[in-house]
């Protein structure tokens, strides 16, 4: 059971949602992007990003503009408050985690420690 705030549980930018949209449009699936952490990574976890083809009952969801982010209860422990955005630079594309949580994180930006 979850329960409701005002405040969402993780947040997703309008960028990564316009990108989640294209992406699934390509793909022919649903504009849902899952979010999840699995142990590992140079800094002892690590993000996990991929497509879902149906928001499970106990995922927290969040909608943005055109797109959803849906985050199992295990994995939002350990990015509560957390922004996803989608970020094009020299270093190429990708999606980017802003934890308020992480206390320290790898040059990659894909792992990180509470």
């Amino acid at each position: 059971m979850g329960c409701m705030s005002e405040t969402p549980a993780i947040s997703m930018t309008d960028n990564a949602a316009r990108r989640v949209a294209e992406i699934a449009v390509k793909l022919g699936k649903p504009p849902i992007l899952r979010l999840s952490v699995e142990g590992g990574g140079c800094s002892g976890f690590q993000y996990r990003f991929g497509l879902a083809e149906t928001v499970e009952a106990d995922d927290i969801r969040t909608d943005g503009t055109g797109a959803s982010l849906v985050v199992d209860p295990i994995s939002l422990d350990l990015v509560r408050g957390s922004a996803i955005d989608f970020v094009e630079s020299l270093g190429g594309k990708s999606f980017q985690v802003t934890n308020p949580q992480a206390q320290a994180g790898c040059g990659c930006g894909s792992s990180f420690s509470v």
